[in-house]
């Protein structure tokens, strides 16, 4: 190609386009300290046993899940509506719907198991010793 044609060519020869955004120092670190916060919440939340209620503080965490996974696409993925023509954010709404029906359906999956299980009474636990 010549000058003249590149003159009108955004991109840079590796495929990325000049206008998508690219990380910054103060976006990665920006990043950085709302995953350490996003975690440090949680992790406070279950240590202190803050909220006294085991289904309230598994929905907190959850939410805060979905919250991590969202600032890990945006400071470190760099999504945003404007790159890829918007696939990123299809992709963003794609992955958070199918984490919402992992997390929704393992939870759903180990509560039943749990009130399913068949409780073992004392007669039973002394005749299957050994």
């Amino acid at each position: 190609m010549s000058a003249a044609s590149d003159a009108g060519h955004h991109g840079d020869g590796h495929g990325h386009d000049a206008s998508a955004a690219h990380g910054s120092f103060k976006g990665y670190v920006t990043g950085f300290v709302l995953s350490v916060i996003l975690t440090a919440i949680p992790f406070w939340l279950v240590m202190a046993d803050v909220l006294k209620d085991a289904v309230w503080t598994t929905v907190v965490i959850l939410a805060f899940a979905v919250v991590q996974i969202v600032v890990h696409m945006i400071y470190f993925l760099h999504m945003n509506t404007k790159s890829e023509g918007g696939w990123t954010i299809l992709a963003l709404i794609f992955t958070i719907t199918l984490v919402v029906i992992t997390l929704t359906g393992s939870i759903w999956v180990m509560h039943h198991l749990n009130t399913n299980m068949m409780p073992m009474s004392a007669h039973d636990a002394l005749h299957r010793q050994p």
